[in-house]
């Protein structure tokens, strides 16, 4: 049992010497790239999504991608993303890269942080016929605070009636990959705390003055969907560890849903959304699968 322990220590070790995971700053410092078009779904100057478009004729399927950043404005937002966006827009999707207020920002937290993605998701409607969308094939991509909206995006049709966040017809979203997200916002509160500050959940979801604050915003809370979903993880991410998608892909299966969690070795929080990383070229081929799998 000892040289067991001892042989995986040395083992882990030479992993972690061996593939240096990417930092924060080395995510912040990536190029902007140009989209096709930027499309406003609201008076705000963070209502906005940037469409990047394939080459190939469509329709095309679509990703609809969103940043991380705790929710804060410091973060700056879908500047970072459109690295991943133009990779993906060359293997031929459609790409939503969708901005959303921060906090920090007028009109930011709730209701407004969620009431922008629904808003800005279903905006993708007008903009089908326009670009050629196959809004029959949609996933949503969400990082860390983004990996929680893609998870919510996709159970709006489960939102409580009287909530100010649900809409009618919401856009179906066929499945959800979250990278590094969190599923449950009251049960993993205390994790997702420890980077993103001790007061941020407090204020984008305004604990003091609700009763039941997280019924509509919380995905665990909205569970089945009839989404599938895919947890993503680095190994060695001290954000959101592997073992809170595990805890969250299990409790979707408990609901009825199709449900998985795929840890990256020698990877870490900002791994995944950097597309010059292994870590991207592995979640890039989940995507492909969990495309082919919407049909067509």
């Amino acid at each position: 049992m000892i040289k067991w322990i001892v042989g995986l220590a040395l083992a882990l070790g030479a992993s972690m010497a061996a593939a240096e995971p990417a930092s924060l700053d080395q995510y912040m410092k990536q190029a902007r790239h140009a989209p096709d078009a930027a499309i406003h779904y609201g008076p705000a100057p963070s209502q906005v999504a940037e469409l990047f478009l394939p080459k190939t004729k469509g329709p095309h399927p679509v990703v609809i991608l969103l940043h991380g950043g705790c929710f804060l404005q410091q973060y700056e937002g879908f500047a970072q993303t459109s690295a991943l966006a133009a990779d993906l827009a060359g293997r031929g999707y459609a790409v939503w890269n969708l901005e959303y207020r921060k906090l920090g920002e007028a009109g930011a937290g709730y209701p407004g942080t969620f009431q922008d993605v629904a808003m800005g998701v279903d905006a993708l409607r007008a903009q089908a016929p326009k670009y050629g969308l196959d809004l029959t094939r949609v996933i949503a991509v969400g990082h860390s605070a983004g990996g929680h909206l893609a998870l919510w995006a996709a159970s709006r049709a489960k939102l409580p009636a009287a909530s100010p966040l649900r809409t009618t017809a919401p856009l179906k979203i066929g499945a959800v990959i979250s990278l590094a997200g969190i599923g449950d916002l009251k049960g993993q509160a205390g994790v997702w705390a420890m980077p993103c500050g001790d007061d941020t959940l407090s204020r984008l979801l305004d604990l003091p003055h609700r009763a039941q604050p997280y019924a509509d915003t919380s995905p665990v809370e909205l569970l089945p969907t009839g989404a599938k979903v895919v947890m993503v993880h680095g190994a060695f991410d001290p954000v959101m560890p592997p073992y809170t998608g595990r805890d969250y892909a299990l409790r979707v299966r408990k609901a009825g849903d199709k449900a998985e969690i795929v840890v990256i070795p020698d990877a870490a929080h900002f791994d995944l959304v950097i597309p010059t990383t292994p870590a991207w070229a592995e979640i890039v081929s989940i995507l492909d699968r969990e495309m082919k799998a919407l049909g067509h």
